[in-house]
């Protein structure tokens, strides 16, 4: 007997403010660009990627592309989509065992 899997798509279970908060913050704390590419684009497909676009001031292909596998999306585009998903980017102190948080901390 074989056994038939399908893809699993996050954006399924992004179905509340907390759910899609907690998602994004652990996306960021990870610090992957290609993570967190990622995890805009299934909040973004979860909350509709059409009018997180026109929120976002671009066009929903350009929106796909800059949020696909390889997309690359530009700190402009990036900044659409989280102020599009009632998101802000702000910055804190990094944890002291991080060399990086320890010179801006120090």
């Amino acid at each position: 007997m074989t056994i038939e899997t399908t893809k699993w798509d996050a954006s399924e279970f992004l179905d509340g403010e907390e759910a899609i908060l907690a998602y994004i913050e652990a996306a960021f704390e990870d610090g992957d660009p290609a993570l967190i590419t990622h995890a805009l684009g299934n909040v973004a497909r979860a909350r509709g990627m059409t009018s997180i676009a026109k929120d976002a001031g671009v066009t929903r292909e350009a929106l796909y592309k800059a949020l696909s596998d390889k997309g690359d999306p530009k700190l402009s585009t990036l900044l659409g989509v989280m102020k599009a998903l009632g998101l802000r980017l702000t910055a804190e102190p990094a944890p002291r065992d991080n060399p990086a948080g320890a010179r801006l901390a120090g």
